[in-house]
Formats: structure tokens, sequence, C-alpha cells
């Protein structure tokens, strides 16, 4: 008997019937002597719907009470798959986060977790009730609710296992695993059996969207075995097959992984690049342009300064493309106190990553990549990398033919680099 928690996203649980699918898939595992605790995401498309409605009557929508409104869509998700669990015979109570309680910080709309007290969960289990908690919620130290931001239900399911010690937390969302690349992209692309945590890390940093970057920083942290499979499939599948289907993510890299240089290619469209030019190229230039930026709470990615002319240098970095123009903005603010030439903005590019644990131990990874976007006219306007990945921005319009182009070169649909 094995300890699962399992994690539903929005088109796991986008009507009635899904959401019957989702409760025979728990019946089943509870069926095979697995305790099990459930947490679902909104509806799909329902925190948007909110969202909508609040902003309809305020602009900008105070951050307290937009999320008493967000949270609302998880709180008809438990309740309803508790009934749907109950039609099955299984035993469910549902749980709000603040009733469990999911203690927060203070950061409304993108809280974050600061402990969970699972005492009333530990004796449903122990009672044989199959606890559903609210994913995406909880409650500050002053009693206000939280939402943890947009993919929080991951990283909901990933604490609760982490505190609750869970032998895995399977996470189900609408793909069937975690693929080399975005299969809507490159057809060829092919689903990973196992992928390191600093791999998924890296990958979900960088725009991959099956899994949200805190959930898998968390996973890390508190080393929860996590595996990402489909909710789309025969609910009714055994047990034993759905166990060993998806993607896992593992904490060692085995000998086989070691083998594969690049485990993926990941990509964001949401980038813009601002350039601050002609700024004095002395000690404090960077922080006198990078702070206010960071006091606004905008996130700062990559970053490049040019050498030095005639003591004048130029400044770039990018920003996420929904803080584009207040991050201008701020620029233009600070221009003459920085003494800047001129504040640049391109707000039409893109960020293409490939990321493998091999690239330590291989040579000539970024020479092949870049030799590989330059046979296709591809210009490259920044580069960043770490150890397990290379990243470059390029123009928008060039996304697609870029992630086909390095799929193919390093040979991703025949799983070796």
């Amino acid at each position: 008997m094995a300890f699962i928690v399992q994690k539903f996203g929005g088109t796991s649980v986008a009507s009635t019937e899904r959401i019957r699918n989702v409760a025979r898939r728990v019946a089943k595992w509870c069926a095979a002597g697995h305790q099990v605790v459930v947490v679902p995401s909104a509806m799909s498309g329902e925190t948007n719907r909110l969202i909508g409605l609040a902003r309809e009557l305020q602009e900008e929508p105070d951050p307290r009470e937009l999320d008493v409104v967000a949270s609302t869509g998880e709180q008809v998700t438990v309740g309803l798959l508790s009934m749907a669990l109950m039609a099955q015979g299984v035993k469910a109570r549902s749980y709000t986060g603040w009733q469990v309680k999911v203690l927060t910080d203070s950061a409304f709309t993108k809280a974050r977790i600061l402990g969970i007290d699972e005492q009333r969960l530990r004796e449903d289990l122990a009672a044989g009730i199959v606890p559903v908690v609210a994913g995406f919620q909880g409650i500050d130290a002053h009693g206000n609710l939280t939402t943890l931001g947009r993919g929080g239900s991951d990283t909901s399911a990933v604490a609760l296992a982490a505190a609750l010690k869970a032998d895995e937390c399977l996470i189900f969302t609408d793909v069937d695993g975690v693929y080399t690349t975005d299969p809507r992209i490159v057809p060829e692309a092919r689903r990973l059996a196992t992928i390191t945590f600093e791999e998924m890390l890296e990958m979900a940093s960088l725009g991959s969207k099956v899994l949200q970057i805190r959930s898998v920083e968390f996973a890390g942290k508190y080393r929860v075995r996590l595996r990402v499979l489909s909710s789309l499939t025969d609910p009714d599948l055994p047990v034993a097959v759905e166990a060993q289907s998806g993607t896992l993510i593992t904490f060692e890299e085995d000998e086989q992984m070691e083998q594969a240089v690049i485990s993926g290619i990941a990509f964001a469209r949401d980038e813009a690049k601002l350039t601050v030019t002609g700024v004095p190229d002395r000690p404090g230039i960077a922080y006198a342009i990078l702070g206010p930026v960071g006091d606004a709470n905008i996130d700062v990615d990559m970053i490049i300064q040019n050498a030095s002319v005639d003591g004048l240098t130029d400044f770039s970095f990018t920003v996420p493309r929904g803080d584009y123009s207040r991050a201008l903005q701020i620029l233009e603010n600070v221009k003459s106190h920085i003494g800047a030439r001129a504040i640049l903005g391109d707000n039409r590019i893109c960020k293409v990553s490939m990321v493998g644990v091999g690239m330590r131990t291989h040579a000539g990874i970024a020479s092949r990549m870049f030799r590989t976007l330059s046979e296709e006219g591809i210009n490259i306007q920044m580069i960043s990398t770490s150890e397990i990945k290379i990243s470059a921005v390029v123009d928008e319009k060039y996304l697609e033919l870029a992630v086909r182009v390095l799929h193919k070169a390093f040979d991703l649909e025949q799983g070796a680099a």
C-alpha cells in the first residue's frame, strides 16, 4: 500500500462528466489499497471568468478582494468531486485551503506557502476518508484568503505531499507527460520516461507549461517524487499500468539519463527586451537601472552589458511581455538621473532554450546550436547559459523554425543528441 497525492488540472475537471471520471480514477486507487489525497484545480476557464468579472468592476482589482473572488473556483470543484466520489461508494470530505490550514504569507495573488497543518487530513485518512483539498489557495496569519498565483494548484499538491510525506505526487493533466518540446510545433517530439529535477526546473523556468516552476522548486527542496501523466486516458486503466505511465521526475541521474546530452527544448513567447544606451560605465550603474525595475516587482531575466567605449556602455535586459510597458515607463522616468542617451524597447522577441544534464560532460553544444540557427538565417540577440542550459533570444517570428531545426539537429526524436 502506498500513500499518494493526486492533483487534477482544470481540463481534468472541466465538466461533470470529467469529474465523474476523476472520481472513478481515485476510487480505483483506493480499491487497490492505496491512501489518496486529491487536489483539484478550478474547472477549466473558471478562474479567468472570475478575474474577468472583477475587472469589469475595477480596472486594477484590489489584490485582497481579487483573491477572495478567484479562490471560489476551487471551492466549487472540491465540493462536486467529493459528491462524485460518494456516488462511487468512496468516503470523501472536501476542504478549502483555510480549513486545512495552508498557511501562507500575505502577498495576495502570488502568496507563498509557509506551513501546513495536516492533522485533520491524517485523521481522515486513518478513518478511510479521502480528503479533497482545494488547490491554489491558503490563508495568511491575519485570516485573509490568499491565492498562490496561476498554476498554484501544482504547488498546493506538492506541498501537501511534502507535509504528509507521501510516497509520490501524481500530477494529472491534459498531456501524457513531459516532451522533448511542444508536440504542436514539432510533431516528432518524444515523451520522456524520466527527467531530472534540475532539468524540469530549467524547463519550467524557461517556458514549459507542464508544471508550475514553484511546484518543481518545492518538490526538489522536500524531495517529493513527482509523476506527470494524463487524466484523459481510460479511468479504469489498471493501477499497475497507470503508476508506471507518464514522466517520472527523478532525483538522481542514472547511467541511461547521462547519455542524453539534451533532454528538451523549451521556449517562451511572452518576452520583451529593453536597452538603455549611452550610460556611464561606472560602479553602481547596473543597480541604478535595475533597482527601480525590481522595486516595481518586475522580474528581470537575461542581462547583457556591452564593453565600454569612451566611458559609455549599453545595458540590455529582458522582462515578461506583460510588464514591458511598465518597465519602459520606469526607465524613461530615471533616464536623466542615470545619464542615459536613449531607452529602446522590443516586445517582439522570444527565448529558445536547450536543456540537458549531459551538457556538463559534453563540449561543443553551444557552437552546434549557434551554427544551426545561423544556417537558417536566425540572428541571436542575447545569450544566457548555465551548467545544463543554453538560452538564445531571437525575433519572435523565428520561434517555431528555431525549435524545429534545433530539435532535428540534436536528434531529439530519436532520444540521442
